[in-house]
């Protein structure tokens, strides 16, 4: 009776075999430890091109300016997911993703229109929207710019992360492509971002699904209507965070925008001062830390760096917060609450004071 059941059991295994073993050769580094790597977008894709006309450049001032940036740390086993950071790279962000087991990338991709550009915004309101889809997908979705493909942030990624799966095969990179290599697994990705990375970042997960979506400082666009959009990417699966003196805060951009995100549907605003984590499993939190009342500092204190604040032994009061925006299971989810009628939706009038 037991050989049917033996000869089941050993088919089984010689199935699982193939992936069994591609599951270990991820995790074998002869030397693990923190990598960083970079390369020029130029030279990863020979399609990518400058764009004078919004501010966007390959060389500034005799430099490269489209230097990407990647940190996976072997040591750490992996999580199987990818940050895409929106911003400048930030070292010290990057360390704490790959601690956590992600692989974290950051992307040169064309995003220089947003001085330039916002001025001319008028009533259309999905103006800046639409450019920023544009920069986000490479689709035609904008009048005002022409952002191909080769310089979007989707395509950007996909070159990094196969340029990264050769040069890197010990960060394991490769399962975050299609087995064509010719897209991402978008499921095992987070978008994220502060401010502008931030605002871009919503806008491309309402239209691509993506794993997670991490808003410091943001999103903003106040004037604009793409926030309520149907989303592609579940509204549980947005987390933000702000600091109270930050501008987009007082003037009501970043509560706006939540709500419109439908973040409300899972949790209350948590100080996160206040409350530990898992922060009542909310997906807004918010931090009122001492900056020296410099609203500038407060707006760039959600992140690693210069501006995060520290305790008197020098650690960053936010470690925990950090983590919970990037591991935290995006099905624990808070009590849904109202909306706040104290948050303004239509800032086209004239702003009052944040109480």
């Amino acid at each position: 009776m037991l050989k049917p059941f033996l000869s089941v059991a050993l088919l089984m295994t010689f199935l699982a075999a193939p992936a069994l073993a591609q599951k270990s050769s991820a995790k074998r580094d002869s030397s693990p430890k923190l990598y960083t790597l970079s390369a020029r977008a130029s030279e990863i894709d020979p399609r990518v091109k400058a764009h004078p006309e919004i501010n966007f450049f390959l060389e500034k001032d005799g430099k490269p300016a489209d230097i990407e940036r990647a940190a996976v740390d072997t040591r750490v086993p992996s999580e199987g997911r990818l940050v895409i950071w929106l911003m400048g790279y930030n070292q010290e962000l990057a360390e704490r993703c790959t601690s956590y087991g992600l692989n974290f990338i950051q992307v040169h991709y064309a995003n220089g229109w947003f001085a330039k550009l916002s001025p001319q915004a008028g009533d259309d309101d999905q103006f800046l929207g639409n450019i920023r889809l544009e920069a986000a997908t490479g689709k035609d979705v904008s009048k005002a710019v022409e952002i191909p493909r080769p310089d979007s942030v989707a395509e950007r990624a996909i070159q990094f992360v196969k340029y990264l799966a050769k040069k890197n095969p010990q960060g394991h990179w490769d399962q975050f492509l299609t087995p064509d290599k010719k897209d991402l697994l978008w499921d095992k990705v987070t978008l994220a971002g502060s401010s502008h990375g931030s605002t871009t970042s919503a806008r491309f997960a309402k239209d691509q699904r993506v794993d997670r979506v991490v808003l410091f400082c943001g999103p903003r666009d106040q004037l604009e209507v793409w926030q309520a959009l149907p989303s592609a990417t579940p509204a549980n699966r947005y987390f933000a965070f702000s600091h109270i003196l930050d501008g987009g805060w007082t003037g009501d951009h970043y509560c706006r925008s939540w709500e419109m995100l439908g973040l409300h549907e899972y949790g209350p605003i948590i100080d996160v001062d206040q409350v530990s984590a898992p922060y009542q499993n909310s997906r807004r939190l918010i931090t009122g830390a001492d900056v020296g009342g410099n609203a500038k500092r407060a707006h760039s204190s959600v992140v690693p760096g210069r501006s995060a604040v520290k305790d008197a032994k020098g650690h960053y009061i936010h470690e925990d917060v950090w983590k919970y925006l990037f591991m935290h299971p995006v099905a624990e989810v808070g009590e849904k609450t109202a909306e706040d009628p104290s948050c303004r939706k239509d800032l086209r009038t004239p702003a009052a004071s944040k109480k």
